[in-house]
């Protein structure tokens, strides 16, 4: 069972190493990791490729912030999972199959950010398949003097492609292949492009004699990627445990709570997440010795939290840096040459 649920995390998300190519279109769909229908995707829809790269940075690079101070922080080694194909093991590693909580973030934020980087692609007319939402030109309210215009976000493609890309390649697969980490994967994934659309906002433009607001033109757009990011990790937080048989539907794992209906934005995972404490190099789980750690939180970046009350070591950096500088007639700048000292606390 343990090397089916690697192999279904690894399969479907490998596609994220295509975060470390710099120019991924100057490769080519046959070189680059992906899966057999994710490539035949690719082959048919080429243009998409800087999408895809900056899909899987974009992921990336919100995990890191939004975990940055937290002991599971979605920088697990390389050595994780020798069933991961690299270079995606190198990104979340044993992550990608476990089926906790970290699990389905990084297929949500995943998910959501290849929506994000296809529709912003479509709006800044990269793309002959896509444009802005045509649906609202011409709409508004006269009597309430607004009006549609400019060039709205139109996510639809986005969102079909994320699904076509992510979600398609699991259809063939069916009875005991098909488990509830799978179930769950795609169902993350779905909760991420919702993500997107929940955050969906209008922006309007005022026009008008002398800065007056008498009319206003207003579109729609996407929200910033890192707001995307704080709306999943708050799902994160609030992650509901799902049973791993996988019968008719997908059910809580308490069955007392099991009549609470399941929303298509939760986050849903299978196990409970190891505590990340300590280096498990099976796993490829770093464990918390020697990151930095603030002194005086209360938070998940103290070091009662993040040192696992293990305590935490206390050393003296020394700064130089330029300062004070002015600009003396002519021509140059002189500054004095500044140092300090500050204390950097590390875990134990």
């Amino acid at each position: 069972l343990s090397t089916l649920l690697s192999l279904t995390g690894a399969a479907f998300c490998r596609w994220l190493g295509i975060a470390s190519f710099g120019v991924p279109e100057k490769l080519g769909c046959a070189n680059l990791p992906l899966s057999g229908r994710q490539q035949e995707l690719c082959k048919r829809k080429p243009h998409l490729l800087p999408s895809l790269g900056e899909g899987a940075r974009l992921a990336i690079a919100e995990c890191r912030s939004q975990f940055k101070h937290e002991r599971w922080n979605c920088l697990l080694s390389s050595a994780a999972g020798a069933a991961l194909p690299p270079p995606a093991a190198s990104v979340f590693g044993y992550e990608l199959s476990s089926g906790t909580k970290e699990t389905a973030f990084i297929y949500a934020v995943t998910a959501a950010g290849l929506v994000h980087s296809v529709t912003r692609s479509c709006s800044a007319g990269n793309m002959t398949e896509c444009s802005c939402d045509t649906n609202l030109q011409n709409g508004g309210s006269a009597s309430e003097g607004w009006h549609w215009g400019g060039c709205s976000d139109d996510i639809q493609y986005g969102l079909w492609f994320s699904r076509k890309f992510l979600d398609d390649p699991t259809k063939n697969i069916t009875g005991k292949e098909r488990n509830g980490l799978m179930a769950m994967n795609v169902h993350n994934n779905e909760a991420g492009r919702q993500a997107v659309a929940k955050l969906v906002s209008v922006d309007c433009r005022c026009h008008g004699v002398s800065g007056s607001c008498a009319v206003k033109t207003c579109w729609k757009t996407m929200s910033s990627f890192e707001k995307i990011g704080r709306f999943l990790k708050d799902k994160y937080e609030n992650s509901i445990q799902i049973s791993a048989k996988l019968k008719k539907r997908i059910r809580r794992k308490e069955k007392s709570q099991q009549k609470i209906p399941i929303h298509k934005e939760d986050l849903l995972f299978i196990n409970r997440s190891p505590n990340y404490c300590v280096e498990d190099q099976k796993l490829g789980i770093p464990g918390t010795q020697g990151r930095e750690c603030n002194r005086t939180s209360e938070g998940p970046d103290g070091f009662n939290l993040l040192c696992c009350g293990r305590g935490y070591n206390t050393h003296v950096v020394r700064h130089v840096e330029r300062c004070e500088c002015k600009f003396v007639w002519c021509c140059y700048v002189r500054c004095r040459r500044c140092e300090s000292m500050t204390d950097v606390h590390t875990c134990k």
